[in-house]
């Protein structure tokens, strides 16, 4: 069988870099996003937790079973062994040289807890699926934030080859995820979708040791799929899937906790009144959309509020997925006035509350009625507001505004 060839990821500098620097270095993502594979692109030893033969020593005393081992070790998995963080702090604590450990995890669980032993020690990168521009072969290079942020986005490139509004569906519904997105025909890519999300309302759901009804609990994906890039309150989803409030919160942290789930925060600042403090869910890909309520291209192009969501959680996947290499470690945002007036579907921002507005449409010539928040937002700002686009579905770059452009799709890996 002939080896795949490791395609470059967006971070795979930024890992060069901070195990130069960092004793330990914790690498976190959905379960098979690739986080393994590039990982092990810099260690010397390689521990797979999730292999039972393997696991054994870390599990009956894993200070000694890291003792010794070339450097840097890459501990695959670690909530497999839970207790294997704890050696590494105890490792790092009397000696912190630099380059020492490399930790990944498909799990967010006892990230936060009082007793997590990573705090100074494991510093936490966050990795996605693919995007579009890594499949393309373009992890080089600017994002898109960064280009914008420069640069007049009427100065952006496009691909040579710019989707239709089909196209960019067939590009949502095929998933980042390396294995159906890269290898996998459009048959085995939808089998390999549902198995994923068959095994973590089941087999993931059990590694965290949480006893949870695995048809209930599709249920309530299944909502949060229907629902994804919305500001929807929790009675809609636990009405939808038919449980609890309670039983509700519990599946929204548990899918968290699984890194399957995204909350986008909204947007604050004392120079705009009256904004919405609830945040958006997203599903993390969009392949997940597709294999969850069991869609093809033409289902989604029939129903206008499944496109709209589609595109919107497609375009902030592709947005999160450069946000860890950024100049400046932008973060992501959403903004809604609480009567409903002004909205805008993705905020970036930079720094000092200098921001970018993105308004997603399924619309292949937007006019100046599309850009109408995004004006509002840069007359509110001044200063402020560094950019505004409307990613669209069609050819071109033209601008809408002063400070706003009308942006294919496309130009976020173009």
């Amino acid at each position: 069988m002939m080896e795949r060839s490791y395609l470059p990821r967006l971070v795979d500098g930024l890992i060069r870099d901070l195990v130069t620097e960092l004793p330990a270095l914790l690498v976190v993502g959905p379960r098979a996003t690739g986080k393994t594979t590039t990982a092990a692109r810099h260690a010397r030893t390689i521990i797979r937790l999730d292999r039972p033969g393997e696991a054994v020593a870390f599990a009956a005393d894993p200070d000694a079973a890291l003792r010794g081992l070339p450097e840097p070790v890459l501990l695959d998995e670690w909530q497999m062994v839970p207790s294997v963080l704890g050696a590494i702090k105890r490792a790092v604590d009397a000696d912190p040289r630099p380059g020492r450990f490399l930790v990944t995890g498909s799990v967010r669980a006892d990230l936060e807890a009082d007793n997590w032993p990573g705090t100074g020690r494991l510093v936490r990168m966050a990795m996605t699926s693919l995007a579009v521009r890594e499949i393309e072969g373009r992890a080089e290079g600017p994002t898109f934030l960064d280009r914008l942020a420069t640069d007049s986005a009427d100065t952006l490139t496009l691909p040579s080859d710019v989707p239709d509004l089909r196209g960019y569906v067939e590009l949502a519904l095929r998933s980042g995820f390396p294995e159906p997105a890269l290898h996998l025909s459009e048959r085995a890519r939808a089998y390999w979708l549902e198995s994923y999300l068959d095994q973590l309302l089941t087999r993931d759901v059990e590694m965290l040791r949480e006893n949870r009804d695995p048809q209930r609990l599709r249920r309530y994906f299944e909502a949060l799929a229907l629902n994804s890039a919305g500001l929807v309150n929790a009675r809609t989803l636990h009405e939808a899937a038919g449980i609890n409030a309670k039983t509700a919160e519990a599946y929204a942290h548990l899918l968290a906790n699984l890194l399957v789930v995204e909350s986008l925060p909204a947007w604050t600042t004392n120079r705009l009144k009256r904004l919405v403090r609830g945040s958006k869910k997203y599903i993390v890909d969009t392949g997940l959309i597709g294999a969850a309520l069991r869609l093809d291209v033409n289902a989604v192009l029939r129903d206008g509020d499944l496109l709209g969501r589609i595109l919107d959680t497609f375009v902030a996947t592709q947005l999160r997925a450069e946000l860890p290499v950024g100049s400046g470690r932008p973060r992501l945002y959403h903004l809604r006035q609480d009567n409903g007036r002004h909205e805008v579907d993705l905020i970036a921002e930079l720094g000092a509350e200098r921001v970018i507005g993105i308004e997603v449409k399924a619309d292949a010539a937007p006019g100046a009625a599309a850009a109408r928040h995004l004006t509002w937002l840069r007359d509110e700002l001044g200063d402020r507001f560094v950019a505004g686009v409307v990613v669209h579905t069609g050819p071109r770059i033209y601008r809408l505004e002063p400070g706003i452009f009308a942006v294919p799709i496309c130009a976020l890996w173009g």
